[in-house]
């Protein structure tokens, strides 16, 4: 997304998930998603593809708050609700996005009268911004455990980007933190720069918000790892579908290795 302007598909993600029967906490909205979309230009169709991986994101999140996981980090929020669905006492939301989304996502937020003292919108720009940095002055606790969550994001991201993006997140990362991200993947013997220029071709976005890593999934595993984290749980949301090997869902441990994060030495 360049130049200020809205990120058409994060609209469409929000959209589908307005549709969807989703979970919440005694606290939270159930409704959320469907008011954050009031005056969003409709889709054509929902995308069902995005039907697994929120509810797999969704288990995550409420997973987290169970286990007393008190601070969630989404990178490219977009207009994701489970701030408001998911709001439980003592848990803080800190929602990284581009500013532009960002300014009309608080505009919502504030039409809506959403309680926000659990949320804090960033805004951050993956490209330039060091996400270490703009989360530590937001306000952030580098010494406590927290989930970090890049649902449908890594992807837009060339690989110079999600490594300093995941590295900072890790810096970032107490004892007891973990990361969940969909990663989207190829078979192994296929030029990655060529899939991504095929799948673009023959997407409505292509264009004005690219794909730009797709990588075999043994990639994702050593470029995790080189960024300080450690899959241990893996999911292909599409299994049983014809369509596995397209994406991956994973949660990750911060790796001992690095010596950072593990007792909040990695605070900027």
């Amino acid at each position: 997304m360049d130049g200020g302007l809205l990120s058409r598909t994060s609209q469409a993600v929000a959209l589908t998930r307005a549709g969807m029967s989703r979970p919440h906490t005694e606290q939270g909205d159930p409704d959320a998603q469907r008011r954050l979309c009031e005056g969003m230009a409709p889709i054509r169709r929902p995308r069902p593809g995005i039907w697994v991986r929120t509810r797999f994101f969704d288990d995550q999140v409420l997973a987290a708050v169970r286990a007393g996981v008190g601070q969630v980090v989404i990178c490219g929020a977009g207009y994701d609700d489970r701030a408001l669905r998911f709001r439980s006492p003592g848990v803080r939301f800190f929602e990284l996005d581009h500013p532009a989304t960002q300014a009309d996502k608080a505009r919502r937020l504030r039409a809506m009268g959403a309680d926000l003292q659990s949320v804090v919108l960033v805004a951050a720009d993956f490209r330039d911004d060091d996400a270490a940095a703009v989360l530590a002055a937001a306000g952030h606790d580098a010494t406590r455990p927290t989930l970090f969550l890049c649902e449908g994001l890594l992807i837009y991201l060339d690989q110079v980007v999600i490594r300093r993006l995941l590295a900072g997140l890790r810096s970032r990362a107490g004892a007891g933190s973990s990361l969940a991200a969909s990663l989207a993947t190829h078979p192994s013997g296929l030029d990655s720069a060529r899939v991504a220029e095929e799948l673009n071709a023959g997407r409505r976005h292509g264009d004005t918000e690219p794909w730009l890593t797709v990588l075999p999934a043994a990639d994702w595993r050593r470029l995790l790892g080189e960024a300080g984290w450690l899959i241990d749980r893996e999911a292909d949301p599409r299994a049983g579908s014809g369509a596995e090997g397209r994406s991956l869902l994973v949660v990750a441990q911060g790796s001992r290795a690095d010596g950072v994060g593990d007792a909040g030495r990695g605070g900027t």
